[in-house]
């Protein structure tokens, strides 16, 4: 993410902001339309403001913008999150943007977000978002990370770690799936800034998982399969009802209460021994 000596005015940003709009949300249909009816657009445009009153020290003002801006949108930025150029937010319901996030040039969030901290610090505590970065819907990207350029974060994932430039991150936690490409899955070109929202074809790492732990269970089962098919079974056949077994099909040398016989002190049943009183009792 690098800024230019002399970055662009309020109104020259703006324009950029809205003319994105409809390079990444093809339900756009004019200027008009997105100036009244996104409010992810009325949130950037009173950031704008707010950040430059921040930068200027003017800390109630930007905090007063900004909690204007939270109350009509519901979308809540602090006033001194930096964000870059060709900054999109679709839907916007519930993103949060914290104070010392960094966010690079043509970045798309989806309602939902939240680039929050995990510490009470001064300093560093929210995440920063590299150029091209897309952000599914209701991902949660936490701590003083960087997510590098052009990576994507999959829907609902929460990330914790760093992400290297052009991943895929899905998953709780978030997991590197594979390199991001210029083209999508399917074959289909992207959009002119690299939009992928193919979030069913990207690969699920819990269930690519879970499917070898079930192809492992299966081999064991089967290799069981195979050894007790040649060892004669000593247990009487399992569709004979149990009041159909007597005692005399149970080796004779199993005492059924488990007590010492009185006369040689094992375990038995044998001839000669006297049974227990639960051994007379069954028979």
């Amino acid at each position: 993410m690098t800024r230019p000596k002399s970055s662009p005015g309020i109104l020259a940003l703006l324009r950029e902001d809205v003319a994105c709009v409809f390079d990444r949300d093809p339900a756009a249909r004019n200027v008009f339309d997105v100036l009244t009816c996104y409010p992810g657009i009325h949130a950037l445009v009173m950031h704008r403001f707010a950040n430059a009153a921040w930068r200027r020290k003017l800390r109630w003002p930007a905090r007063f913008l900004s909690y204007v801006a939270r109350a009509v949108t519901n979308i809540d930025i602090h006033p001194g999150a930096s964000i870059g150029r060709r900054f999109f937010i679709d839907h916007g319901a519930g993103v949060v943007i914290g104070e010392t996030a960094e966010i690079g040039d043509d970045v798309t969030l989806y309602h939902g977000v939240t680039l929050g901290g995990t510490s009470w610090t001064k300093g560093k505590r929210h995440p920063t978002l590299m150029d091209g970065v897309l952000v599914g819907a209701g991902a949660k990207i936490l701590g003083p990370i960087t997510v590098g350029a052009n990576a994507r974060v999959g829907a609902n994932s929460v990330v914790t770690k760093p992400v290297p430039d052009g991943m895929t991150v899905v998953g709780i936690p978030g997991r590197v799936v594979r390199p991001e490409t210029q083209q999508q899955l399917s074959g289909r070109s992207l959009s002119g800034h690299g939009i992928d929202l193919e979030h069913h074809l990207m690969p699920d790492p819990v269930g690519k998982a879970i499917a070898c732990l079930i192809e492992h269970i299966n081999r064991i089962e089967a290799r069981l399969d195979a050894h007790t098919a040649t060892v004669p079974s000593q247990i009487p056949d399992k569709n004979i009802r149990l009041s159909e077994i007597r005692l005399g099909d149970l080796h004779s040398d199993v005492r059924l209460d488990g007590v010492a016989c009185s006369a040689c002190g094992n375990i038995c049943d044998q001839e000669g021994c006297g049974p227990s009183p639960s051994t007379q009792q069954h028979a």
